[in-house]
């Protein structure tokens, strides 16, 4: 017989897995559906990113809300309402105005489950392998989108996947993550501490949130938009790269892991950030660059390889959760700050679409590149605050 943590540990994996098909279904049809049936303009794509990142902006207050249900309660809920939302989106979804609503019920379910996530898989580590455990938990969820990427991929070019149906199917997978959550044994007794955390211990994490919601977006927004609008892509390339992106993550995510346990956060951030200043510089000016030299027919292949490395260093984000977990003055601390830092995020992230969009407009989309290199500059720096890894303690206690 499994004791708890185990039989737990087995259950979290298995949300984790029911959610990377959310996500690979996101990943792969999100952007088309919006450009196939609402033709948006690069001024309207970007704008609907305020109502999408406004939930990230209020997820402290809901869980302030939801202070009382604990870790895992909360994330059944966000699951909840992230299925809601993509039913919504399916079928109830005929015009604009009625698909921002749905995408904000849509967006508030998976935003309020990223921190309950962190939270809840540090809680399920022993002292020391947080960065395993967070490996481990990220590797089972990349695999399934990997699975569902190929899929995607392959029925697509076959049968022209509706978008009712994808979103449907990430609906079923959104409730079934919620009932094995809800499985899950939760933490006996009242939850203590405060629904709300601001503190000057804990600035940095606050300066690395606010600079990843800023480069976040970039690559979230113009990202995909430059593959669709400059290079003509459509679904079958977004899955296709999907399933490169997650075939990497299987190995890369643990290894993360294993590296933050290791060598720490303050050098896996730092690297995050030299490599994303490459990633920026690469999407400024490759194009001019290649077709100077004549080989303008390889600009959508590196392109696309800077997408995937981009998306593969989206898993950096734990390394910032783990920090935290470790400077952390309570283990009561740990899981309002993390929603602290995604509202700080998302004060950021609501309104580059809309400044990168004014910047594409005016002066190309190279030069939105240029600024989040800047971004990633200004991040570098900051990662000379962090405390060195050898004066890490890791002693937390767990509260689920």
């Amino acid at each position: 017989m499994w004791g708890i943590g185990k039989r737990d540990f087995v259950l979290f994996l298995l949300a984790s897995a029911a959610l990377g098909m959310t996500q690979s279904i996101d990943t792969s049809f999100f952007n088309n559906f919006l450009n196939d049936n609402y033709h948006l303009t690069i001024t309207q794509r970007t704008l609907l990113e305020i109502p999408r990142e406004f939930p990230g902006f209020a997820v402290v207050f809901v869980t302030g809300l939801l202070f009382a249900f604990g870790d895992l309660r909360t994330a059944a809920v966000a699951n909840l309402l992230g299925g809601l939302g993509a039913l919504g989106l399916a079928f109830w979804s005929p015009e604009y105005l009625p698909m921002i609503g749905w995408l904000t019920v849509y967006s508030m379910g998976q935003h309020l489950f990223m921190p309950m996530s962190n939270s809840i898989g540090m809680n399920l580590a022993s002292d020391g392998h947080i960065g395993r455990r967070l490996g481990q938990i990220n590797g089972v969820n990349t695999a399934v989108f990997l699975v569902t990427s190929l899929i995607t991929a392959f029925l697509f070019r076959i049968i022209n996947i509706d978008y009712h149906l994808a979103f449907s199917f990430s609906a079923g997978a959104f409730f079934l993550s919620a009932v094995l959550i809800l499985c899950m044994t939760p933490h006996s007794g009242k939850r203590t501490g405060k629904r709300f955390i601001l503190r000057q211990e804990y600035k940095v994490f606050y300066g690395l949130n606010i600079l990843y919601g800023a480069r976040k977006q970039i690559f979230i927004t113009f990202g995909p938009w430059v593959l669709i609008k400059v290079f003509e892509q459509g679904v079958a390339t977004f899955a296709v790269l999907s399933f490169l992106i997650a075939g990497i993550g299987i190995v890369f995510k643990p290894f993360i892991g294993h590296l933050i346990d290791s060598v720490g956060e303050r050098f896996i951030l730092a690297g995050e950030a030299i490599t994303l200043i490459f990633i920026c510089l690469g999407y400024a000016f490759t194009e001019g660059l290649l077709f100077t030299m004549g080989l303008g027919t390889m600009t959508l292949y590196v392109i696309c390889a800077l997408f995937i490395l981009d998306q593969v260093l989206a898993s950096v984000s734990m390394a910032r959760a783990t920090y935290l977990r470790k400077i952390a003055l309570s283990a009561d601390d740990v899981s309002p700050t993390l929603s602290m830092g995604m509202t700080m995020d998302h004060m950021v992230s609501m309104f580059v679409p809309w400044l990168g969009g004014f910047v594409w407009t005016v002066l190309g989309y190279q030069y939105v590149f240029i600024c989040g290199a800047v971004i990633a500059t200004l991040n570098l720096l900051l990662t000379t605050k962090m405390e060195p890894f050898t004066k890490l303690p890791d002693h937390t206690e767990a509260v689920v």
